[in-house]
């Protein structure tokens, strides 16, 4: 058990950054304010669970202009990707072990 728990990454700790690379995992671009409202965050929140993620090099952003307003849109990288799914994978082997032992 002590082995899986090596496995989980310190960068998805928290919620907001699992749902963020949920969100992102699946979708190619997404809308900062669309992330903020699909996950019921105020704006530092959001920027705050972003900023490890994008240290990491787990998701990139990409800041543009549409018309005269600026959008701010990120994706989740190849890395993140495989990362957020290493992760994953060792959750879920906990949670089986710990199924298994009832």
């Amino acid at each position: 058990m002590k082995e899986l728990l090596t496995h989980l990454n310190p960068v998805f700790d928290h919620r907001n950054r699992l749902g963020i690379m949920s969100v992102l995992a699946v979708n190619d671009w997404v809308e900062y304010n669309t992330l903020k409202e699909l996950l019921n965050l105020t704006d530092g929140n959001l920027a705050s669970h972003l900023k490890p993620l994008e240290a990491h090099e787990y998701i990139v952003v990409r800041k543009q202009f549409v018309g005269r307003k600026p959008q701010t849109t990120y994706a989740a990288t190849e890395t993140g990707k495989a990362a957020f799914r290493a992760h994953l994978d060792a959750l879920e082997e906990l949670v089986k072990r710990s199924r298994d032992d009832d």
